[in-house]
């Protein structure tokens, strides 16, 4: 439990008296009344499922959620994918030209570019050689201007949760807002820090409709946090941020639970099948942990493995310019036959 932290002292001053867009919607809610006339909107009359504005709040889709994942709607925001969620932290909490965050390289680089567009300075300190928060480093870079500190877990490119005890010490310790980007957290075998909510007030925890659910197509991101800190974001955000047809798809999805779930199962299956083959790769020299629907490897020379799997029609990520992770390869799991043909391949080039 954090004790004695108030976020009002974090959020940029012109924030704290801005006055939201109001919309149509926002004014009359109940849109979905097929007993109304609605000429409150300026919208074309002919219905074709999508001339109406969406719902500004997102509330059957928040409603699955929260079903789902055991979370009040009040502490729930929805965005155009995690990158606008993200983004939106930024605007509520961050002077530009005065405040700093701070990231974990190895990382999301979502987190460096948006700090660029937004004039915030970002403090870097690199994770561990087995990719684990150097506590006592980062609390040393942090000052009177620390608004945010991002921790990937799991972490991506590397894979690996970082250790709970880790997180949990940042949380008490560090006093500005700690964003937790649970994307790949599906695929995990650690709880997810929603359980923890409510115990920290500067916790704020993405994730993501794009990964396990499988709707990297529609970008919805998803935001969970304290009430006062949803109500800054929500106060911000564009009005119909999220349209009317990722709505109805993430509605689709979201009511099969069991097939998603049975997703992520052969997803995992598949994960480690995959571990066992690539272990008879004799370019592979290192195989990293992973929590992720992803597994990166060290190799002899990426970039020249790269290009020999594009040359056989097999696409892949090299990571080796990144952070602590010269000369690897970041594999997404594919499906059995994709993954078969995979390591096909990479036999072909060992023994070549």
């Amino acid at each position: 439990m954090k004790e004695n932290f108030n976020i009002t002292n974090l959020i940029r001053e012109n924030i704290k008296s801005i006055t939201p867009y109001s919309s149509a919607r926002d004014e009359y809610k109940d849109a979905t009344s097929d007993k109304m006339v609605f000429l409150d909107a300026n919208e074309n009359p002919f219905e074709n499922g999508v001339n109406r504005y969406p719902d500004p709040q997102q509330n059957s889709v928040k409603d699955l959620l929260s079903a789902i994942k055991n979370v009040s709607k009040k502490h729930i925001l929805l965005g155009n994918g995690s990158d606008e969620v993200l983004d939106l932290i930024f605007r509520a909490f961050c002077e530009p030209k005065e405040d700093n965050i701070i990231t974990l390289p190895p990382t999301y680089g979502m987190y460096s570019v948006l700090a660029n567009i937004n004039n915030i300075e970002n403090r870097k300190v690199l994770l561990t050689q087995d990719f684990q928060p150097k506590v006592d480093e980062i609390l040393a870079k942090v000052d009177a201007k620390s608004k945010i500190l991002f921790l990937c877990s799991p972490n991506n490119p590397s894979g690996n949760s970082f250790t709970s005890k880790k997180i949990e010490e940042l949380l008490q310790k560090f006093n500005g807002l700690v964003v937790i980007d649970e994307a790949y957290i599906d695929f995990s075998e650690e709880k997810s820090w929603l359980e923890k909510l409510t115990a920290f007030p500067n916790l704020i925890i993405t994730q993501t409709l794009s990964k396990a659910y499988g709707l990297a197509g529609i970008r919805l991101g998803v935001c969970y946090a304290s009430a006062q800190i949803i109500a800054v974001l929500n106060n911000i955000k564009p009005p119909y941020n999220v349209n009317e047809l990722t709505q109805q798809k993430a509605i689709e999805r979201l009511q099969k639970v069991e097939e998603v779930q049975e997703e992520i199962g052969k997803i995992k299956a598949e994960r480690n099948q995959l571990i066992v083959c690539l272990k008879e790769i004799d370019f592979i020299k290192e195989i990293y942990p992973t929590d992720c629907n992803f597994v990166l490897v060290k190799v002899d020379d990426a970039t020249k493995r790269y290009n020999q799997l594009v040359a056989k029609g097999i696409v892949v990520r090299n990571r080796t310019t990144q952070p602590l992770c010269e000369n690897t390869l970041r594999f997404t799991i594919g499906t059995n036959l994709e993954n078969e043909k995979l390591i096909k391949e990479l036999l072909s080039i060992s023994k070549s």
